[in-house]
């Protein structure tokens, strides 16, 4: 009885930015490690960003690093995504979820996921 919902996303430029937020609820959940993936048409689902609960530790892919940054923020049960430099090929469905074991980039151990926000990013 988690929901997540993730909000943010729109249509961009290339060199442009955007901030992702994603508000967790449910009478249950904790400050889990926190990750955000996404999914192109006809593509496999893919790792972004992760986060600890306590934000000391933070782990990203390889074609988002140095552009991408995850934060969060328990007291109000939010998790970011500031994207910069955005490039055509960061256009995807993104995610957020969570996960009840250590931090890791593995999509499979996300027990909770959002429905997902719309990037998309024009030439």
């Amino acid at each position: 009885q988690v929901q997540l919902v993730e909000s943010g996303g729109g249509l961009v430029q290339a060199g442009g930015s955007l901030r992702l937020s994603c508000a967790a609820s449910g009478r249950t959940f904790g400050n889990y490690p926190m990750g955000w993936f996404r999914q192109a048409p006809g593509k496999e689902r893919e790792f972004v960003a992760a986060i600890n609960w306590s934000a000391t530790s933070t782990v990203y892919a390889d074609s988002v690093k140095g552009r991408f940054t995850i934060s969060r923020d328990n007291s109000k049960k939010m998790v970011y995504l500031q994207m910069n430099s955005l490039k055509p090929e960061d256009t995807a469905l993104y995610f957020c979820a969570s996960t009840q074991i250590h931090l890791t980039i593995k999509p499979g151990a996300y027990e909770y996921w959002g429905q997902g926000t719309q990037v998309t990013v024009s030439s």
